[in-house]
């Protein structure tokens, strides 16, 4: 009710991205204030419960909603989005270097559509400034994912030099990696998800995964990789039939879309990625078809148009183990955390399932 009553018709009438800056410094201010994170969490923290815990890539998260990159690009905010109920979170994406982006402006709001278009274009501090906020941290409730990509002079033969010099940056700040190959906003990335370019990435950040935890004595962390729901089916298959061969941890099924299908607001003529409720049934489709070809062995994060807990379930039935949100927190605000995980308690109850990963893949049953 404070969200949609007072704070979203002031924050819609300023220009988006002046709006997005304003949440992030904010979550940032409040978190050097002594005692005001314990006090977020009182107000929009979630409870823990034994039926929505996750345990995944070695890791415990307390329920299985959390941030999608692009909302905290610099691991500003962390202690503040640590501390109203997510149940872990992305920061970035961060490159090598920092980077302006795109020309301004580059986000765009379309209500009725309950959607956005963005083209930023990676823009970010780069990896050391993350690496130097991330130390700084205070509240560790959750994990927290580092979302990593190249810069955009970068040509893509030279792609995995920034991927490794990310994680040789960030190897201790991140409890697990996400490799960015599937945003629109950087020139050829995409081409990055097929073919010998993607198997050459993949083997290069996995062989930095192992430097890196090799020096530390550890296993090494997880590794996911986020991809584009705009491929054709045959592209699809080969992608994760790539992915899953390359020892990879997971899939984060998907990222913005290019596709502007059905939407009604004149800002759908924007270039960029649109992201959404307009995403959620193709993000669906995405998951199932990789629960399919995988047998359900490759665990999967699912992304795109989740704005209730209906959405979020569907997630989890076509195969997701995880799911995130980002545009439908933009359009209902932190509140929504509680209405999604007290929504799917109850569809759990009403399924007969004692745990969220019991539900993980039953479509396919």
């Amino acid at each position: 009710m404070l969200y949609e009553k007072i704070a979203k018709p002031v924050l819609f009438r300023m220009d988006p991205e002046k709006a997005h800056h304003l949440v992030i410094d904010g979550l940032y201010a409040a978190g050097r204030v002594p005692g005001m994170t314990g006090l977020m969490h009182a107000i929009w923290g979630v409870r823990e419960s034994p039926e929505l815990a996750v345990e995944l890539f070695g890791l415990r998260f307390p329920h299985p909603v959390g941030l999608a990159a692009g909302l905290d690009k610099n691991g500003k905010a962390v202690d503040g989005f640590s501390s109203i109920g997510f149940g872990f979170m992305e920061v970035g994406t961060v490159t090598p270097k920092g980077q302006p982006g795109n020309e301004q402006p580059r986000l765009f709001r379309l209500p009725p559509d309950e959607a956005l278009i963005n083209r930023m274009g990676f823009n970010n501090d780069g990896a050391e400034a993350m690496a130097e906020r991330l130390a700084r941290r205070k509240v560790r409730r959750i994990p927290v994912a580092v979302n990593i990509g190249k810069n955009k002079t970068t040509p893509n033969d030279r792609a995995h030099e920034d991927y490794r010099a990310c994680i040789r940056t960030l190897y201790d700040s991140g409890d697990l990696f996400v490799v960015n190959i599937s945003s629109p906003n950087t020139p050829d990335l995409r081409a990055l998800q097929h073919g010998d370019e993607l198997r050459r990435l993949l083997d290069a950040v996995n062989g930095e995964m192992a430097a890196q935890a090799a020096k530390r004595g550890q296993r090494a962390k997880p590794v996911l990789v986020k991809i584009a729901p705009d491929m054709t089916d045959e592209q699809l298959a080969y992608t994760v039939e790539t992915i899953a061969s390359s020892g990879i941890s997971g899939i984060i099924a998907t990222n913005t879309t290019l596709s502007r299908d059905g939407l009604t607001h004149p800002n759908r003529g924007e270039t960029g990625g649109l992201s959404g409720k307009p995403l959620k049934d193709r993000s669906t489709e995405v998951i199932r078809a990789i629960y399919r070809q995988t047998g359900g062995k490759l665990p999967i994060i699912g992304s795109g148009g989740i704005f209730t807990a209906a959405d979020a379930y569907d997630k989890f039935r076509a195969g997701a183990s995880l799911v995130e949100i980002y545009t439908s927190l933009i359009y209902r605000g932190p509140g929504l955390l509680r209405e999604l995980t007290d929504g799917l308690k109850a569809l759990l109850r009403r399924d007969g399932y004692r745990n969220i990963a019991e539900a993980a893949g039953a479509d396919h049953i």
